[in-house]
């Protein structure tokens, strides 16, 4: 983050509205990461929503040495995140407004870069980078990181319709009058996910919005929290619900301003995101909950019209077609394939009458013929994976399988795998090994002659690894020089994903433990040496209890 100096004309622009619920946990340090932006900032308004925890007496406490915090205290729990928002607005007397939610903090210099940006270019939006970082383990994810790659200011946003897969409100500095001149403001109430449908209205309003590559805004992910937040806690279907709501206001308002072209960007990203987040996790819920999702979804699907689903990737379109063409939940754990990142499509691999590629015989009309000639780099490619631990030494065993003869034309030749650190991202273990052909045959009927399946083995030292969680991703090599970055389905055979302890010559004992993540790809944990073992084996016992 670059330290831009304020000079007086840059003193006392900037209103960080900080909103918070029963948060006496973190709600300091949101505001004090506010206080410390420096003298770009004249105000911070904590708004409380009528917290019963203390939350609201800690931010007197606080106000009591600081002049620039005011507190306002609602009366009643608005049940949601847009009216404390709209409170700060309202009180804010600043020419700059920003948002902050209390379990989350604004990073050095963050206010600096972003009034820096809208002053200097003249926009009545400036937005930045926010990472998303997992708590404990601190690892952090960069949100839309394609928007934010490098400055740029955007004189019409119907120009750049990525902008509308930034749903978020708090990587942004918006100026107060703006807002208040076409009556942006958020949905009251009990809205879950309002901060789609204030995105939109401020879009529909065709603002100046400057880019910049800066990291304004950490948003932390607690997982583990005894109350997820809203955006988190996907458990229930009142939760796709307010999802659906949010979308489709966003859509109307966007139509309604008469911007087409980022109306259907909008259908486009629910497809690419929210359909397919959902649709990993539909096998596991309850039936109950499946019948329901189903039946809203396709409800919703059927408000789409051609051009919407034009835009969208593939994975999201066919996932949409297979909702449409069945009235009930099916093909669950393949529908969670092919709404994996990147998408898999395992057999069985069906055609129709005329040779067409199609989902099933039970859904021909929910055809596939993009498979044909869609780069093979961008294929849905699918790769069984088996990890074999033993005694004597681990193997990795991997299956690529045919896909309509694509794979076959392009001639697989080789795998480097890599297990991936959840917790940092980096690379703690790399192999390569060579596909063989199965003596199998086609896994379609119309494909030829051919093998079905290629096979790729080799020796694991899980040793090397150490403590932690591992995710594998492939890059498959083809003779025709294609590359192809994947994933790995867990394959579930007799235990292949059970816990297991082997003997390791560098820590003593290893436990290790497959699984498969909701997307259905292969993952590994691992607790070395007897410490490791015992301190995993203590945990379970204490979820048992609990």
């Amino acid at each position: 983050m670059r330290a831009v100096p304020a000079g007086p004309s840059r003193q006392s622009q900037v209103c960080v509205v900080v909103i918070g619920y029963d948060d006496a946990a973190h709600v300091t340090e949101a505001v004090r990461s506010a206080l410390a932006q420096g003298a770009s900032v004249r105000e911070v308004i904590a708004v409380d929503d009528c917290s019963a925890d203390g939350s609201a007496d800690l931010l007197d406490r606080l106000a009591l040495d600081e002049p620039r915090l005011r507190v306002v205290r609602r009366k009643v729990n608005s049940g949601g995140c847009g009216s404390p928002r709209n409170d700060g607005i309202d009180a804010t007397t600043a020419p700059y407004v920003m948002f902050l939610d209390s379990d989350d903090v604004l990073p050095p210099g963050a206010v600096d870069a972003l009034l820096d940006a809208a002053a200097g270019r003249g926009a009545e939006v400036a937005a930045g980078l926010c990472v998303r970082r997992e708590l404990p383990s601190g690892r952090e994810v960069p949100w839309q990181p394609e928007l934010y790659a490098r400055t740029a200011l955007v004189t019409v946003p119907s120009r750049r319709t990525r902008l509308v897969h930034d749903t978020l409100c708090v990587n942004k500095l918006y100026r107060t009058a703006f807002l208040r001149e076409h009556g942006i403001r958020f949905p009251e109430g009990r809205f879950p996910y309002e901060d789609f449908v204030f995105t939109a209205r401020v879009l529909a309003a065709g603002p100046r919005m400057a880019l910049i590559p800066d990291r304004v805004y950490v948003w932390h992910v607690r997982r583990s929290a005894e109350r997820l937040s809203i955006s988190l806690d996907r458990s229930g279907v009142d939760n796709w619900r307010a999802r659906i709501t949010a979308h489709a206001l966003a859509y109307d308002t966007l139509l309604g301003a008469g911007e087409k072209r980022l109306a259907r960007a909008s259908r486009a990203r629910f497809l690419d995101h929210a359909l397919r987040m959902y649709a990993r996790e539909l096998d596991l819920r309850g039936p109950g909950y499946r019948r329901e999702w189903w039946a809203l979804t396709r409800a919703y699907l059927a408000t789409f019209d051609a051009g919407d689903f034009a835009l969208a990737p593939a994975p999201g379109r066919v996932i949409a077609q297979v909702v449409l063409a069945s009235e009930k939940p099916c093909d669950l754990t393949r529908v969670k394939e092919v709404a994996a990142r990147p998408a898999r499509l395992r057999p069985p691999y069906a055609r129709a009458a005329d040779g067409t590629p199609v989902w099933s015989a039970g859904l021909p009309r929910v055809t596939l013929e993009h498979l044909l000639f869609r780069p093979v780099h961008l294929l849905p490619v699918a790769v069984d994976a088996e990890l074999r631990p033993r005694a004597r030494g681990t193997r990795l065993r991997l299956r690529l399988h045919e896909l309509y003869g694509r794979m076959a034309d392009a001639a697989p030749a080789s795998v480097e795998a890599e297990f991936v650190s959840r917790r940092d991202g980096t690379a703690g273990l790399a192999l390569t090994a060579e596909f063989l052909p199965d003596a199998t045959g086609p896994a379609d009927e119309g494909s030829g002659p051919g093998p079905g399946s290629w096979t790729a083995e080799t020796p694991v030292d899980l040793a090397a690894l150490g403590s932690g969680t591992w995710d594998l991703r492939l890059r498959l090599r083809f003779h025709d020089g294609t590359v192809r970055e994947t994933t790995a389905h867990a394959s579930a055979g007799p235990g292949l994903l059970r816990r297991s302890v082997v003997p390791s010559g560098r820590h003593g004992v290893l436990l290790l433990q497959p699984y498969a993540t909701r997307a259905g790809s292969l993952a590994l944990r691992i607790a070395p040496g007897l410490r490791g073992v015992a301190a995993v084996l203590g945990r379970r016992v204490r979820r048992l209890l609990h």
